[in-house]
């Protein structure tokens, strides 16, 4: 599934970018080589980054380098 339209990032990569790159989504969009256009995948966006985030807090995800 694609979460940013505009920038054609579908939701694996943006959950596996969430595991590398630290820092909000424009962040995560910046090391993907993307920068938000339209906003609307913001809210989406985010909420991938804390469900990733959280797994690898909890040990649920080892993550990838």
């Amino acid at each position: 599934m694609y979460v940013c339209i505009c920038n054609a990032i579908r939701e694996c990569e943006l959950r596996e970018a969430a595991r590398k790159v630290p820092g909000d989504a424009d962040a995560v969009y910046a090391a993907l080589g993307k920068t938000p256009q339209c906003g609307q995948c913001l809210d989406d966006a985010a909420m991938i980054l804390i469900e990733e985030r959280e797994k690898l807090k909890s040990g649920a995800l080892v993550p990838t380098s």
